[in-house]
């Protein structure tokens, strides 16, 4: 769930009045919303941190915070956000050139005319806009906003794609103009924009956004231009939002207007802005601030929320929560959804909002327990592990907590294994080399803890129980992610003679405790060695564990490269055993 911070003081004066922090955390609950945390920051002020929603992109600034606690409160009617014809200018126009397909085919706009700042509402409306890019924008792939001082520039503006070689300008914030493509080299190792940078890098044609006069609005999602950025003193803000979704574009552009608007010279009132297609000749206006139209049924509001109102009742209730609503009879509501609640679909939402402004805390008076009772089974695979666990920490093992995302090396290179024979699922843009794809063996993390405590006395024997990924293309096994996870126990022995002996006798307690026999003659039932090498295990040294027939685990000494690639000083010998197998395999452990 997003967490907004707002300013406690901001948000008091909108609410008019100020509240103790356990008043203010109730009211919080009653909405549906969470104060998560309470900070100071280093001016001295106090910020909120408040958890909402993920579907409600109202609530992702101060401004929409208290506008929803106002209407809930009843201290103001919900806003009509209008879009107004333009006056002594022509109406601003977006062309949208046919190249943009390549990349980012989609733009909306508009403009905030007459607009007041100061320095907490710039703050704010710059933060809205970074929530909505990590939230719904997916961070800036599907949507990535650009705002201007509109008295900057001239329209028409023209959204283009072009070769990164042909764009050149000034970027926010710097004096001097660069290349894209050397742009890009920069904002690289940029830590606010590199996380952007791999969404558009290796195309052959860069976004661009352009005046009548050439002038270069934004370069999305990377970066604005330094000539139209905004300032306290700006009046006219002019919008854009580029976009590979058209209607995710249309709710953050509805979300922004809606929530600045009321800083507007005319409150809740938008300048619209013309979108011309090039290629089709089609033209849309935007910002499209629908009032869309809903009924619920009284019984199935009633029904779902367990309590017996009338239509009047939850017409009265759901205004509290910014719905216009009215009874067209007894049986029904008929509902408009304001273009700020996006998150209302269905009639089941129109009961959710009706449930909330009833209040939670008054349903529970009314609700009466059903006449049974019943407790979830723990998941059984777990409940072994744990069994598991336990009995290796009685044997003087200590259990390592490992991440599950290591880099290719550590599960390749390091362990002397060939990745193209065992595909691995990897992460798209990784930050960092540590996160480059998830982990399909529990080794490398328990090498790299072993690493990490050289400096402890030896012997060091460690074990982790948890999952590893696979590439697994069948649908039955993986519900068409194309991969799925698999429990596995690993263990070490480091030590100065690190022979596979202890760990063996490691592999027969728990066969033991498994109940699975040991099979002398190697067949059929049971579980037994067999000698084979592999790669991560030094030759002569290594086996794989048998169970009826099939193989479940390896255990062997490492092999010389594979210390010295974790810096190792010391020998280690290592067991690895599937348990998923083994437990499907075996019908009554323990």
């Amino acid at each position: 769930m997003p967490t907004v911070s707002v300013n406690r003081d901001i948000l008091f004066q909108i609410l008019g009045r100020t509240y103790e922090e356990k008043e203010f955390d109730e009211l919080c609950f009653q909405y549906g919303i969470e104060l998560d945390d309470v900070t100071v920051e280093e001016d001295g002020s106090t910020a909120y941190k408040i958890e909402v929603g993920a579907n409600r992109y109202d609530l992702l600034c101060v401004e929409g915070i208290g506008q929803a606690l106002n209407i809930y409160l009843g201290n103001v009617a919900t806003p009509h956000y209008r879009i107004t014809d333009p006056k002594n200018t022509d109406q601003q126009t977006i062309i949208v050139k046919p190249a943009t397909a390549q990349i980012r085919q989609y733009c909306v706009g508009a403009v905030l005319r007459g607009i007041t700042f100061n320095q907490a509402r710039y703050d704010s409306f710059i933060a809205l806009q970074d929530k909505l890019h990590q939230n719904i924008a997916r961070k800036r792939t599907l949507v990535a906003i650009g705002t201007h001082d509109l008295s900057t520039i001239t329209g028409p503006f023209v959204y283009d794609a072009l070769p990164p070689q042909e764009i050149n300008f000034v970027p926010l914030n710097k004096t001097s103009a660069y290349r894209a493509d050397k742009l890009m080299e920069l904002y690289s190792s940029d830590q606010h924009l590199r996380e952007y940078v791999p969404i558009i890098k290796d195309s052959a044609v860069y976004p661009i956004i352009t005046d009548s006069k050439g002038v270069v609005l934004s370069m999305p999602p990377i970066i604005n231009g330094d000539h139209s950025k905004i300032t306290l003193n700006t009046k006219d803000v002019f919008i854009e939002c580029t976009a590979t979704d058209k209607f995710k574009a249309q709710i953050v552009l509805d979300t922004l207007v809606c929530m600045f608007s009321g800083y507007c010279e005319k409150p809740f009132t938008v300048e619209p802005v013309n979108v011309t297609y090039e290629s089709s000749g089609e033209t849309e206006q935007f910002p499209v601030l629908e009032y869309k139209p809903l009924k619920a049924s009284v019984q199935y509001c009633n029904s779902l929320v367990g309590v017996s109102e009338s239509a009047d009742f939850i017409a009265e209730k759901l205004a509290l929560m910014g719905l216009s609503a009215e009874a067209t009879s007894s049986e029904e509501v008929a509902v408009i959804v304001p273009p700020t609640r996006y998150d209302v679909l269905h009639e089941c939402d129109v009961a959710e909002d009706f449930a909330v402004a009833y209040g939670f805390d008054k349903l529970a008076e009314d609700l009466q327990l059903p006449p049974t009772n019943t407790i979830g089974q723990e998941y059984q695979l777990n409940y072994y592990t744990d069994k598991l666990r336990v009995l290796l920490s009685q044997n003087n093992y200590t259990e390592a907590a490992t991440f599950a995302l290591c880099s290719k090396a550590d599960l390749g290179d390091k362990l002397r294994v060939d990745l193209s024979l065992e595909p691995l699922v990897e992460v798209g843009n990784p930050k960092t080399v540590d996160c480059e794809a998830v982990r399909l063996s529990l080794l490398p993390g328990i090498l790299r803890t072993v690493a990490a405590n050289k400096h402890i006395a030896l012997p060091l024997r460690l074990f982790e129980i948890s999952d590893v990924c696979l590439r697994d293309n069948r649908a039955s096994h993986t519900r068409g992610t194309g991969a799925r996870n698999e429990r596995h126990l690993c263990a070490i022995n480091y030590n100065v003679r690190a022979g596979v002996e202890v760990l063996q006798g490691l592999l027969d307690h728990v066969m033991l405790a498994l109940k699975v026999p040991f099979n002398e003659e190697a067949q059929g039932q049971g579980y037994w060695l067999e000698g084979k090498d592999h790669p991560t295990f030094l030759p002569g040294f290594c086996g794989r564990v048998m169970f009826n027939g099939r193989e479940v685990g390896k255990l062997g000494l490492l092999h010389p490269d594979v210390i010295t690639a974790f810096n190792l000083n010391n020998p280690a010998s290592a067991l690895d055993l599937n348990l998923q197998d083994l437990l499907d395999l075996n019908a009554q452990p323990f």
